[in-house]
């Protein structure tokens, strides 16, 4: 015998789960934008530390590797903000679905 649970019944009200989605992803927003701002400071750094002798110098293999780091950082937090959203429209469709 299936056993209907409502939304009410459950405590969870779509709304709230979506509002909290959106304050997880701007604070995901908020991390990339540290991230950054901290890749800048340190290219700072390093353009302040290295003379720029040659293309293929170690000032440029720090700054890319730097780069390189940062992006795989914002990748990361993205797939985790689309499968954050990803589970909860299922997990509120399927309370929707439960319901009726």
């Amino acid at each position: 015998m299936a056993v209907k649970t409502t939304q009410a019944e459950v405590g969870v009200d779509a709304g709230e789960v979506t509002e909290g989605v959106h304050q997880f992803i701007e604070k995901l927003q908020g991390t990339e934008k540290a991230a950054l701002g901290a890749v800048r400071r340190f290219v700072d750094t390093v353009n302040d530390a290295f003379p720029d002798i040659s293309e293929d110098g170690p000032r440029r293999q720090i700054i890319e590797a730097a780069f390189g780091m940062t992006e795989k950082i914002v990748e990361a937090s993205n797939k985790l903000a689309v499968s954050l959203v990803d589970l909860t429209g299922s997990a509120i469709e399927g309370q929707a679905g439960s319901s009726s």
